[in-house]
């Protein structure tokens, strides 16, 4: 029984085709395929089973997905295996594509393996050319439009043009372009694909102006002590050469590779660049001490002055170039702000995404339910001052968002020299650590929030230190009993705080 399909990759039609072919319940070795055009098997004699009869049956969603990608491979067979799987599936072997060893299902992947690579190769390899199309009519439009139009010649080893087709015009949907190959043709108007016939080398166009940009980019990223001549041939087999122009600078740049990686050896190795400035947005002004609002007058004995000391400090701390290697990835130093001599300083955990991005200590959701709970114990934030243990934002990139991360030891450890020298230059009365991080860098080693809280404690630097949690361990709460509860406990706390120091 002979079955003529329209293309070499029409799945539709085979999936029609072989329906029919069940309803009459012709077995696979019955059945002779072919493409239209092509002379059939010597004994597709028998017509096709009437186009009235096709069956509806359930087959795995796997077998589907593999038959759509396996018919375009250049083998003639793939019809006769396709339709044979199907029927073993649909005649007692539901669970065939379970069967990692039957030579059906393996050969069936295999095809698929090698289309999909076919694909990948042609994603890579296109490189198109500038024509300029010549005025035909006052009007010109379509794929003959007058202006600049893109064409690519390329030899697929399968039938995956049109499959393809989709990858070029979300990647170059404003271009009017042509890909070129032995069996068949695509041209994208910026509007609409039309199909056509195939061609021949000769019909792309020669080398334009492009190129040479496109080969000086090339050489320039060729890395000789990189190369790796049997992965090089792997990836970009050499079949493909003759199509890509920057093919000719490769036998060049493989033969100056040994004497390029003489002379880099030589050079040595590159200094580091010096430290990239971050963007910096200032934060709130530093006050200076003012002794008339109830500052004891040799508070700063000696001539430094405190406020130009802070911005010191600040700035030696932006153009260190010893820091913890993750904080390359923040957008700047985040510093505490306040005025100098004020009765209550804050110490927080670290920037968090917002913070990062304004420059400033406690904008972000956490900053603004401090804020809210400290009007509510009776502190202006104006009057205090707030910092952070570690001064760059720690994250974890995920997607779009900044997945926060946690300081460890080290980085703790690190920043805790600075944080000392911002408390002396303060000179509060009371230091207020909010969480676990900021209790730990002021007392120098690991303490339970839950066995201290909200009772003063005294470092051995001689610190007078009231500990309390984060703000951000409220928002954290699941449920809104727990929220209402625990944030009355954390304005208690900074209202026993306040007291302290009244």
């Amino acid at each position: 029984m002979g079955i003529a399909l329209p293309g070499p990759a029409d799945v539709d039609a085979w999936r029609q085709q072989a329906r029919r072919l069940l309803a009459a319940e012709v077995p696979p070795e019955r059945v002779d395929w072919h493409v239209a055009g092509e002379m059939p098997g010597l004994f597709a004699g028998a017509p096709p089973p009437p186009a009235e009869a096709p069956v509806s049956v359930s087959v795995p969603r796997r077998f589907l997905d593999l038959a759509e990608v396996a018919i375009r491979h250049r083998d003639p067979a793939r019809f006769a295996l396709l339709y044979r799987l199907l029927w073993r599936i649909t005649h007692g072997e539901h669970g065939l594509m379970q069967v990692a060893t039957d030579p059906d299902v393996l050969r069936v992947q295999a095809m698929a393996k090698a289309v999909r690579r076919d694909a990948h190769k042609m994603h890579a390899f296109v490189r198109f050319r500038c024509v300029e199309m010549p005025p035909r009519s006052a009007e010109g439009t379509g794929p003959d439009a007058p202006g600049p139009r893109y064409v690519a010649w390329f030899e697929p080893e399968h039938h995956i043009l049109e499959a393809e087709t989709g990858f070029f015009i979300r990647r170059f949907a404003g271009l009017r372009w042509s890909i070129l190959t032995p069996e068949a043709s695509a041209h994208w108007d910026g509007h609409t694909l039309r199909m056509g016939s195939g061609g021949t080398r000769r019909e792309a166009p020669p080398e334009d102006a492009h190129e040479e940009l496109w080969r000086a980019y090339y050489r320039s990223i060729f890395n000789p002590a990189r190369l790796k001549p049997a992965a090089m041939r792997a990836e970009m087999p050499v079949k493909y050469w003759k199509n890509l122009p920057e093919a000719r600078d490769i036998p060049r740049l493989m033969a100056e590779a040994p004497r390029r990686v003489a002379e880099m050896v030589q050079r040595g190795a590159t200094p580091p660049a010096p430290r990239r400035q971050r963007l910096h947005v200032p934060a709130q002004p530093i006050a200076p001490p003012d002794v008339a609002e109830g500052m004891a007058p040799d508070l700063f004995s000696g001539t430094e002055d405190p406020a130009a000391a802070l911005a010191a400090l600040r700035a030696e701390l932006e153009r260190r170039n010893d820091l913890p290697p993750w904080t390359s990835a923040a957008t700047q130093l985040v510093f505490g702000e306040g005025p100098v001599g004020a009765p209550l300083l804050f110490v927080g955990e670290q920037p968090g995404d917002e913070e990062d991005i304004a420059g400033r200590p406690f904008v972000g959701p956490a900053g603004r339910l401090f804020s809210r709970a400290a009007e509510e114990a009776g502190i202006t934030r104006a009057d205090a001052y707030v910092t952070n243990a570690v001064k760059y934002f720690k994250f974890k990139p995920t997607g779009r968002r900044r997945l926060h991360q946690s300081p460890d030891a080290g980085d703790i450890a690190y920043y805790r020299p600075f944080l000392k020298r911002e408390i002396e230059l303060v000179g509060p009365r009371l230091i207020v650590s909010l969480g676990a991080t900021a209790l730990r860098a002021l007392t120098g080693k690991p303490l339970a929030i839950t066995k201290v809280r909200g009772e003063p404690i005294e470092t051995p630097d001689g610190l007078r230190v009231f500990p309390t949690v984060h703000p951000s361990y409220l928002l954290r709460l699941p449920d809104p009993e727990s929220k209402e509860r625990e944030y009355a406990r954390f304005v208690a706390d900074l209202t026993a705080a306040r007291r302290e120091v009244a």
